[in-house]
């Protein structure tokens, strides 16, 4: 199977570091149009300049902060201008601190909310009309397996992502007979800055070491391993394709076996 995405423009956020850029090569490698979205503007430089690119093939990047939805909203339809359509679109925003939920400040709920399904609905209402007009369109949210079973000390994220799921759900049905599909890809234990930022807060609550902490996490994923961010990005450059026009509405986890649910 060789996916071709040539002449499709996609969003990508999140893209100047780990999951985000490993589904920007992905795309590239597929032959897509890039607009990458993040806060760090020299990251985003460095991710461009190594991209793999065809001849007519064109990357292009914006500075953004997935917690000002006025400035988003202001960038997509500055970009629309260059790009024309965007065919694509990958939601990719880091996830809320950790934290039980009920130690939780209501204003850490309101932040996440803010930018995770907030943000991913301001891009999708500047780009639903076009994907409407080609009848063509991919909304895929990166969101996590806490979506179906809940992750300790992640409250916040675990209330964001089942807002994102029921949210897609929702689009999926009624976008659907406009060719358009909204899926989300629910990494478990990939091997990312984040995942490292998350196993340093259970060696601080714990005492353990970080790598006591990894052994734990990797004996409970039937894989007996850490997933990896290009795992991710080849599960987002399937739903991105031709080949998954028939795949809506659905929470996709890549981990390793590691979700008990079904």
């Amino acid at each position: 199977m060789k996916i071709s995405l040539i002449n499709k423009n996609a969003i990508i956020g999140g893209s100047s570091q780990g999951i985000g850029e490993a589904i920007a090569h992905k795309f590239a490698e597929s032959g897509a149009n890039l607009l990458l979205l993040a806060r760090n503007e020299d990251n985003l430089k460095k991710v461009i300049s190594g991209l793999p690119r065809s001849e007519g093939q064109f990357f292009d990047y914006a500075v953004v902060d997935f917690s000002n939805l006025e400035n988003l909203q202001k960038v997509i339809q500055q970009k629309k201008s260059q790009y024309g359509k965007f065919h694509i679109v990958v939601n990719n925003t880091g996830g809320p601190k950790p934290a039980p939920a009920h130690k939780s400040e209501t204003s850490d709920y309101t932040a996440a909310l803010q930018m995770h399904l907030l943000a991913y609905h301001t891009i999708l209402q500047e780009v639903v009309d076009d994907m409407k007009s080609e009848k063509f369109g991919r909304i895929i949210n990166i969101t996590s397996v806490g979506a179906k079973q809940p992750v300790d000390n992640l409250g916040v994220s675990n209330a964001v992502r089942g807002a994102v799921s029921a949210w897609s759900k929702t689009l999926s049905r009624e976008l659907g007979p406009h060719g358009i599909t909204v899926n989300n890809i629910l990494p478990g234990y990939i091997n990312t800055e984040r995942l490292q930022s998350l196993f340093s807060n259970i060696s601080e609550r714990t005492g353990k070491k970080i790598s006591e902490v990894v052994q734990d996490k990797i004996q409970e994923i039937p894989a007996g391993r850490l997933g990896n961010a290009e795992e991710i990005a080849s599960a987002a450059c399937f739903l991105a394709s031709d080949f998954a026009s028939y795949v809506n509405g659905i929470n996709f986890p890549v981990d390793g076996g590691l979700l008990k649910s079904l």
